[in-house]
C-alpha cells in the first residue's frame, strides 16, 4: 500500500481536490468521478460526497493509496 501524507493549511480541503493535490487524478474533476464511483474511502467508510469537507486526523483511501491528513 503506497501510504501518502497531506499537510493541512486552513482548516478542510475538499475531498475531490485532495485526490488532485497528491497526485492521484489530472483534476478535479476527475477527482469527483472517482469519488462518484464509490472507490473513495473517508476513515474507513465509503464517501460519496465529491466536496466532502477532509480535516486533519482523517484517513483517505483509494485502491492501494492511505493518504493521511496532517495539520499544516
Amino acid at each position: 500500500m503506497q501510504r501518502l501524507e497531506f499537510t493541512l493549511n486552513g482548516d478542510y480541503v475538499e475531498l475531490n481536490q485532495l485526490l488532485k493535490l497528491v497526485g492521484v487524478c489530472d483534476s478535479g474533476g476527475a477527482g469527483k468521478m472517482i469519488v462518484a464511483s464509490g472507490a473513495v474511502a473517508v476513515d474507513g467508510k465509503v464517501e460519496l460526497r465529491k466536496t466532502c469537507k477532509i480535516r486533519a486526523r482523517q484517513i483517505v483511501t483509494l485502491n492501494d493509496v492511505r493518504i493521511k491528513v496532517i495539520a499544516g
